[in-house]
């Protein structure tokens, strides 16, 4: 049998949403703690359920790896006299470290040779280091929040039951606080088969856990739900609305799934769905069933964690709890509809968006202006759909139905914009001026719902860094990182050419006296952001970080302009000639020096390899210029590499830094001159990869 470690920790019922975090979390910490304690391993698995934490390792080492430490001691020319005996710096040296002369070994390094001591440590056996290990691993993973019981000696996700902990089949003497000690029991479901069972080893765990009804692995859960749901689903004559976040969720309430399918009734349907939908996943954890016509069906799938005798008793219960939610819904709908959208805009004045920053009525009134500036860059004939939709964008977040719903806001804007008699240009921009909410999220489809959507969270960016709202570490309450990440999306998914610089300070224009510090501070703080956030998502895109910041550090104010140069760059750095020429563009901009030497004078030219490198580059010059105004980057970046040759015969036969100060300073002038045109597109100096 290989060495094997098992480690349940049974608890009571853990949030879902702390469970997959948790997976992550404890494969990490165990990873690092037998790294850090010379303890190899073959596999390592870990396995949530609402009840368990669990750990197997396999084929761990039976004992951590030996460490081999020295001691360098004296010189070897102070460490003996001229007849080769030992002298009191050896002998004190050798007595310091426990050990004889004889035993010393000479260390060859750069300053010459040295007396040592080599030591050869032992590994520990891995059966000792185990409890330590393990109780190390349980006190330090991470959750939202811990709690204490009993006397309030130990801390956990929730109250600990019971420790299964074995080592190669035996008992791990571990012990948490007073009353809790590793075992070779763990218990079955709570409800179907409570009682305690005698573990030998992780193949009668499984096995014993199953039929106990407990499935352990999350996957294998989320399969039976996912089956059990479609083939109800398909019994009530549609399909599952499938969501894998829900599915997720679902699967880390229950232990063992059991799959009910419940209705409801049909006048609930004049809801629109997005409530209803909303209303059976966020509140109720059930699944939607979808008719064949796209719309939805009055049943739903709930998933149990017991096995009832009566499963009819079990389905009224969840119709009877929904009911009671959709019933909440449906009087929170007719309430709102009595009023015309408008009325709830104008009640934005009593509703503070931020102390320093003012009433929602009052970021409404900036977001009009920002998405009037923006419609005339991106598209004009949507300005006065833009601004509509700007004024009532915040509108139903006064609602009683996004009040309780939170999750509904844009989507109970479109409606009630729509039941308001509102252009449903208008209805849709409400709705599309939260969008993007999340990384991969469907971007604006109309130019109106964009302009809106980034006049509003660039009111909100600047607004935060105008009042000192920075973003550190992980703490960004106002999402300012996603909002900003969501402007770059929209402005590259739309090939918008918008100035960041000039929004930036349109942004700022408009927020007015609310600005607590320097306008110059914020432009240089925001303009970094963006440019950080873009540089993130480059990189996570796969591209480079030395071809971003290749790009980023000349000129950062067109993100769909940078976008280009950057896949540009990306493909240029595919072909031959591109590590020959950034060697030659480096060794141009090691010899210069920041300041502007002018206009070279071929008068003074005295090498024939100067002057061929002038003619070259007076060849290319223009052509790059057209090229760079029509944008065509990677042509451009062509057309300069045919200098190539000609700056290394130049480098090659030509001293720059001669005596004559005329000379010296005209090659500086035309090596400047060249510099500046390869920096038109991107700074070769950053580039440290290579194809």
């Amino acid at each position: 049998m290989s060495k094997e470690l098992l480690l349940e920790i049974g608890t009571e019922e853990i949030p879902s949403l702390y469970l997959l975090p948790a997976v992550n979390k404890v494969e990490e910490l165990a990873k690092k703690l037998f790294a850090d304690n010379r303890i190899s391993y073959g596999q390592l698995n870990v396995f949530v359920t609402p009840r368990r934490l669990i750990l197997l390792v396999k084929d761990l080492a039976d004992r951590q790896r030996g460490v081999a430490s020295k001691v360098i001691g004296p010189p070897m020319k102070v460490s003996f006299d001229e007849n080769g005996a030992p002298t009191n710096a050896a002998v004190g040296f050798a007595k310091n470290q426990g050990t004889s002369v004889k035993n010393l070994k000479i260390e060859k390094t750069e300053k010459g040779e040295y007396l040592c001591v080599v030591r050869e440590e032992k590994g520990k056996e891995t059966q000792m280091l185990i409890p330590g290990i393990l109780t190390s691993l349980i006190f330090s993973i991470p959750f939202p929040k811990y709690m204490r019981w009993g006397d309030g000696e130990i801390k956990f996700v929730r109250p600990i039951q019971w420790i299964l902990a074995l080592y190669n089949g035996r008992i791990i003497n571990l012990k948490l606080g007073n009353s809790i000690k590793g075992s070779n029991k763990s218990f079955g479901h709570r409800f179907l088969s409570p009682k305690a069972f005698t573990v030998k080893d992780f193949s009668s765990y499984e096995k014993e856990a199953k039929e106990r009804f407990i499935i352990f692995n999350h996957n294998e859960r989320k399969e039976m739900i996912l089956k059990q749901a479609s083939e109800l689903a398909k019994k009530e004559g549609g399909t599952l609305y499938e969501d894998p976040v829900l599915l997720d969720i679902v699967s880390n309430l229950v232990e063992y799934p059991f799959s009910v399918a419940g209705d409801f009734e049909s006048k609930y349907l004049e809801l629109p769905k997005e409530i209803l939908i909303s209303v059976m996943k966020k509140h109720q954890r059930y699944f939607p069933i979808i008719g064949s016509s796209g719309g939805l069906l009055p049943k739903f799938i709930a998933v149990s964690n017991n096995m009832v005798n009566n499963p009819v008793v079990v389905k009224a219960g969840y119709e009877r709890v929904l009911k009671a939610r959709f019933s909440d819904a449906m009087f929170f709908y007719r309430e709102d509809r009595r009023r015309h959208i408008q009325d709830y805009t104008e009640k934005l004045k009593s509703v503070v968006f931020q102390d320093k920053l003012g009433t929602y009525y009052e970021k409404v009134g900036r977001i009009i202006k920002l998405a009037s500036y923006l419609s005339d860059k991106i598209d004009p004939s949507s300005k006065d759909i833009a601004e509509r939709a700007a004024y009532l964008c915040k509108a139903d977040l006064i609602t009683q139905m996004v009040y309780e719903f939170p999750d509904l806001q844009g989507i109970m804007g479109r409606e009630y914009a729509r039941l308001s008699g509102e252009k449903p240009e208008v209805a849709n921009a409400i709705y599309e001026h939260y969008l993007p909410r999340f990384a991969g999220d469907k971007l604006p489809e109309s130019h109106a719902g964009a302009a809106v959507s980034i006049a509003d969270k660039i009111d909100t960016i600047i607004g935060c860094f105008g009042v000192g709202l920075i973003p550190t570490g992980s703490e960004d309450p106002y999402s300012l990182r996603r909002q900003t990440l969501a402007i770059i999306n929209i402005v590259l998914g739309k090939e918008y050419q918008v100035s960041i610089p000039e929004l930036i300070n349109k942004a700022l224009e408009i927020m007015g006296q609310k600005i607590e510090r320097d306008v110059r501070d914020i432009e240089r703080d925001v303009m970094d952001f963006f440019k950080a956030r873009f540089k993130n998502q480059l990189v996570s895109e796969g591209i480079p970080y030395d071809t971003a910041d290749a790009i980023l550090s000349i000129k950062f104010e067109d993100i769909l302009d940078t976008a280009r140069k950057v896949k540009a760059l990306t493909e240029f750095k595919n072909l031959v000639y591109f590590e020959p020429l950034v060697i030659a563009f480096k060794r141009t901009a090691n010899i210069i020096k920041e300041e502007n030497y002018g206009i070279p004078d071929p008068s003074l030219f005295r090498e024939d390899t100067e002057k061929e490198l002038y003619g070259s580059f007076n060849n290319i010059r223009k052509d790059v210029e057209i090229l760079l105004i029509e944008k065509r980057y990677l042509e451009a970046m062509k057309k300069i590499a045919e200098i190539r040759s000609s700056v290394d015969r130049f480098f090659d036969k030509v001293l720059v830094m001669v005596d004559d100060k005329p000379v010296r300073e005209n090659r500086l002038r035309l090596l400047s001159e060249i510099a500046e045109m390869f920096t038109q597109i991107a700074d070769f100096t950053k580039i440290v990869t290579v194809r």
